[in-house]
Formats: C-alpha cells, sequence, structure tokens
C-alpha cells in the first residue's frame, strides 16, 4: 500500500517537532512568576501526564507505534488507563507540556503547548478513522471513553 502525506512520517515529526518546542521554551525563555498556583499546578500535570504515559505504554504493549495507522496485527486495547481515555500517549504529552509552561511561567511554551494539543487533536481523529476500519467494536468504545480527559473531554 502506498503512503499518503496522511499516513507518512509528518505526523510523528511534527508531533516531534512541537514536543520538542513546548519543553525547550520553558527554562529557555521564561516569563515573570504567575501566580504561586501555576508552578503548582504544573507539577501536578507533570505529574498526571507522567502517570498516564506510562499506563498508557504498558497497557499498549506491542501493539504501541508512533503513527496514527494501527500496525499490522494489532488488537484492540480498552483495559487500565484506555478505560479511563482512548488517548492516554497523548493526554500525557499534553498535560506534560502544559504542566511544564507553567512550571515556568512561559508563555512561549504554553503557546507551543497549546500547538501541540491542535496537533494531537487532528492526529487523533485521523487515528480514530482508521480505529473504525480496523476494530469494528470501536465505535461503541469511543461512545463510552472520552478522547483526552476522563469524562469531560
Amino acid at each position: 500500500m502506498g503512503r499518503t502525506l496522511r499516513n507518512v512520517d509528518v505526523w510523528v515529526f511534527a508531533q516531534n517537532v512541537a514536543t520538542l518546542a513546548a519543553l525547550v521554551l520553558g527554562p529557555v525563555v521564561p516569563g515573570h512568576p504567575w501566580h504561586w498556583s501555576g508552578p503548582v499546578l504544573g507539577v501536578v500535570l507533570v505529574l498526571i501526564g507522567a502517570a498516564f504515559g506510562l499506563a498508557g505504554v504498558r497497557a499498549l504493549g506491542r501493539n504501541r507505534t508512533p503513527h496514527p495507522k494501527p500496525i499490522e496485527g494489532a488488537q484492540l486495547v480498552t483495559s487500565g488507563v484506555y478505560s479511563l481515555v482512548r488517548h492516554p500517549l497523548y493526554t500525557s504529552l499534553m498535560a506534560l507540556a502544559l504542566g511544564w509552561s507553567l512550571l515556568w511561567s512561559s508563555w512561549p511554551a504554553l503557546a507551543a503547548a497549546l500547538g501541540l494539543t491542535g496537533l494531537l487533536e487532528a492526529k487523533a481523529r485521523l487515528e480514530e478513522r482508521w480505529l473504525r476500519e480496523t476494530f469494528p467494536d470501536y465505535p461503541a468504545y469511543a461512545c463510552r471513553v472520552r478522547r483526552f480527559v476522563p469524562w469531560l473531554f
């Protein structure tokens, strides 16, 4: 099967660039200190992001791929952290980037984190089209479980 712009490494490259920008811009271009709650919330989000990332990698196992298209022979994982959100690895990246920007009180890092969130939202929508094609149970699962934030979004 030929590669199209939708399934080539462009998604992975863009995700990596946005993640790197969000992480690097924090300490490099810090802002003026925000209210004390900014860094506190930042630490909480970094810890949540780390927990979602570790749980997602563990639950997904050998089904994991950086590409939006599922690998051949993959199984639909709906247990563990996948019973809370459909894309815990994306949730992890978003929480880590947002938390990092708050930790450093960095407006440029916050902008990069929001850009990363938009990119991951688009990547998730594309991935979900392929998941629906690959797994007949995916539409019912998607109705039960939120995309990124348990019970909210």
